[in-house]
This record gives C-alpha cells, structure tokens and sequence, in this order.
C-alpha cells in the first residue's frame, strides 16, 4: 500500500483524484486542502508527512484565478512558485516521489506547432510567471523522482470550469460569444488523475521530468463551446469573436497546444480526443443532474 497525499484537493483535479480511489486500491490517499495543511510551512508539511508515513506527494494546489493574479501577484506568488520550492525541498529530504501539476501559460503563444517539453518558456502574465518559477524552482531543488506535468484547459464535472460556464449561459441565452483565436486542447481532469496514478509507479529519474498532458487534437475556445452546447442539445447560438473584443488586462496565449508524444511513449499512455472525453464528461454531468434532482 502505498500512501500518497494529494495538495490542492478541493481543486478540480484534486477531486477527480479523490473519486478514483476505489479504482486504485494500492494507495492509501490522504487529502489536503489549504484548511488542512498549509503547504508554504515547511515544519508544518514535514511533520504532516512523517506522521503519516507519505512515500508520494501529487501538488494539485496552484492560484488559478488568471485574470485576479495581476491584482495579487504575492499572493499568486507564494502558492505557485514559493509553495513549490518548499515542497521540493521536502521531497528531496525525505526521500518521496513528487508530482506537480504546472500549465501551458508558461509559454507566450507565438508557436505554430505543438510544445515539447523543451522549447523555450516566456510567459506572457503574473499566472503564467508564478508557475514557470515554481517550475524552476523545482528544476532548482531538484529532487530525485519528480515529474512536472503541464496541462491545459482543464475542465471536470467538479468545480468551476468553463463546460459549466457554457452549459449554464447557452440555457439561457439564444446566443452568446465566445473567442476563436486562442488555439489549445482541453483536458479532462479525469483523464489526467488516472494518467497520474498509472505512471505513478513507473517514475524513476535522478532529477525532475517535465511532460506535457492534454487531451487528443485542437481547437480553439469557440469550437470547444460548439461542441459543448451540441451536446447539451441546448439552442443557442456560438458567435466567433477575438480576443480583443474582450478588453481583458491579461495576455493569453494565441496558441499553446502541447506536444504530448514524451508521457505516451515512455509510459504507454493512452490518450483519448478531447471530444470523446468531453463526451464522457458531459455524460456524468447529465447523471448527476438526474441524481441531484
């Protein structure tokens, strides 16, 4: 049995980690989130830790408020990147497996082909930064057995994401707007927690890994939405806007598809299309709704 504590676990990925634990009987999870343990206090993680005999520590914890970190960038600052060192000086000393979830906002978009785990990082906001130096930190630290996973667009049937956002506005709405120039893949969260916990065991570096997790093919925003609200059977229309007409004081990547060939070949990892996992989401979205009501 091996015990493994998951940080941020209130997060969206934090709970579809917790919903597969009958699936993966050969972990002993323990979950945290900010109440339960405040992971910029070094003392506080390491005796947690010892307690409970953690031999893997998964950091699901980031502030992911992209837009509100150019208000509070210590803020986002302390969770992203100074929390992060911490825990990797922690790993390191006791000697635990280490994964941390980062973000393709590391990189400003100017690509036109998918990112490698190589290709240079220059965040384009404070989010962006934030994580990128909780990378390096990392990278810094480097502990031994510790992979860096960066993901993109992440949605889940917990929590708030943007298929909720849609499904609710397209109820009401006849039509709504969405931006089409923004080129990524959305990822189920699912996907990503049974990705996790099937590497998992299979870790075995000097130092920190960086692989890249999204799910199958591109789209843009407004795409996503059309499939989205196709779906839901909801009638309403996608109209295709940039970004510009949104006046946001955050620069986003235009394009920041990932290149996830690296986590498939070394793990053997099976990635579905990212709209056969919206399909799937979606579908437990509608049972649960039957359930709730």
């Amino acid at each position: 049995m091996i015990h493994v504590l998951v940080t941020g676990s209130k997060g969206q990925l934090g709970l579809e980690l917790a919903s597969l634990k009958s699936a993966f009987l050969n972990y002993n999870f323990f979950f945290a989130d900010k109440n339960r343990l405040d992971i910029t206090n070094f003392k506080e993680v390491s005796t947690f830790i010892l307690k409970n005999k953690i031999e893997v520590l998964i950091n699901c914890a980031a502030y992911t408020n992209v837009d509100k970190a150019e208000d509070e960038p210590n803020l986002a600052n302390e969770i992203n990147h100074l929390a992060v060192k911490n825990l990797a000086e922690i790993t390191k000393k006791q000697q635990l497996k280490l994964i941390h979830i980062s973000t393709d906002y590391v990189f400003d978009g100017s690509s036109s082909i998918p990112y490698t785990e190589n290709e240079s990082t220059n965040p384009q906001n404070v989010y962006g930064i934030t994580k990128l130096n909780g990378e390096k930190a990392l990278l810094k630290v480097n502990p031994p057995n510790a992979v860096i996973i960066r993901t993109s667009w992440l949605y889940s049937s917990f929590g708030k994401n943007f298929v909720k956002t849609i499904l609710k506005l397209s109820a009401k709405k006849e039509s709504i707007s969405v931006v089409s120039d923004q080129i990524g893949s959305p990822t189920y969260a699912n996907d990503l927690a049974k990705t996790i916990l099937q590497v998992l065991p299979l870790i075995k570096s000097s130092g920190v890994q960086i692989y890249h997790y999204a799910n199958v093919g591109k789209c843009n925003w407004f795409q996503f939405a059309e499939e989205i609200i196709k779906l839901s059977k909801n009638k309403c229309e996608v109209i295709p806007v940039s970004s510009s007409t949104f006046n946001s004081k955050v620069k986003r990547p235009n394009f920041s598809l990932l290149n996830t060939t690296k986590i498939q070949q070394e793990f053997d990892v099976k990635i579905p299309h990212w709209k056969d996992a919206l399909a799937v989401c979606m579908e437990r979205l509608r049972i649960r709704a039957i359930n709730e009501a």
